[in-house]
């Protein structure tokens, strides 16, 4: 079935059919015309041919995403965020898995523009800026989710990374903590600098200056980095009572090495985790974690994106969304004695 045959049973003309199938256009026509369009669409079967659309807008109507782990459960429903919002424009994402690499992003994002991708949304881009660099240079446009590059013209979506650290700080202090230990992600990453700044923030707010020797960052948010860093502090014999992780998966290292050691947790050590990744209700114990809305993270990108490709004049803009404390069972008052 070709345009002209929905034009045909709709009688309308052909370019009427064009404007109400696309919902950025759709508006331009008398809605009673659009519903009737619409439904010979439907009764015909009729699919448009995006390489034949691609030819007369000179767009590929392909979004480039760039993920840094795909095993990192906060990513899926980012992801799908992303994709349920480009569909409704009638884009459809190309993704790519960089495993943290900056030369892989790079190389991954080479490979989408020679796609002719109209766009690229990155959740991968570090504070050096190499990856904006050479998109603008380029002439791509940009949208950064889960980042945030707040000194460059680029738009963002992402969770508000400062308060929801101060909400786990603050838990742990409402509980009697003092001794609080911060487990700090990548700082070449917004997400690991904004929560660790916000940490140490936070302490000095209630009157308590950080401890140095209980804060460490570590070189990727995976499990291991988590039980790395947490067995360093243990077996360094650190004074702390609670642990505040910059994400779920450094919170899951620090259960590792308490499985090992025979602390339990929360009566020995609490720890609050940041995400609310899937699963977290179910560890042992269900984990007192920062809810992060991904899936509407992901959608505000997608947003964001389709804003950037009707207009790239109009000025970037930055999405912000509100974490939420969840409270679970890894988290109590410090031991007395």
């Amino acid at each position: 079935m070709t345009l002209r045959d929905v034009a045909r049973v709709a009688g309308v003309h052909p370019a009427t059919v064009s404007r109400a199938l696309n919902e950025e256009t759709r508006a331009l026509v008398n809605e009673d015309t659009a519903r009737r369009v619409l439904k010979a669409a439907e009764e015909l079967g009729y699919q448009p041919n995006p390489i034949a659309r691609g030819l007369k807008t000179n767009r590929s109507f392909t979004v480039g995403v760039l993920i840094p782990d795909l095993t990192n459960p906060l990513f899926p429903p980012i992801l799908r965020g992303i994709e349920d919002r480009l569909e409704t424009g009638g884009y459809t994402p190309l993704i790519a898995n960089t495993d943290n690499d900056p030369e892989r992003e790079l190389l991954d994002s080479q490979a989408m523009r020679a796609r002719q991708v109209d766009g690229i949304i990155a959740a991968t881009a570090r504070r050096d800026h190499r990856l904006h660099d050479a998109l603008l240079e380029a002439g791509i446009e940009l949208v950064l989710v889960n980042r945030r590059q707040t000194e460059l013209p680029v738009s963002s979506a992402t969770a508000d990374d400062r308060m929801g650290m101060r909400l786990s700080v603050e838990h742990l202090l409402s509980l009697g903590h003092t001794r609080i230990a911060h487990l700090a992600g990548p700082l070449d990453y917004s997400t690991g600098l904004e929560r660790h700044d916000s940490f140490h923030e936070t302490m000095r707010a209630a009157g308590l200056e950080p401890d140095p020797e209980l804060v460490l960052v570590a070189e990727a948010f995976t499990e291991s980095e988590g039980a790395r860093l947490c067995g360093q502090l243990m077996a360094e014999r650190r004074d702390f009572t609670a642990v505040a992780a910059a994400n779920d998966l450094l919170a899951l290292g620090c259960y590792d090495v308490f499985a090992e050691r025979g602390v339990r947790c929360p009566d020995e050590i609490s720890v609050v985790g940041f995400n609310d990744m899937p699963f977290a209700a179910r560890f042992q114990p269900p984990l007192t974690t920062i809810h992060i809305p991904h899936y509407e993270i992901g959608k505000a990108a997608g947003e964001l994106m389709l804003e950037r490709l009707q207009n790239g004049e109009s000025p970037p803009r930055e999405i912000r969304l509100e974490p939420s404390l969840v409270v679970r069972d890894s988290t109590a008052p410090p031991a007395t004695g």
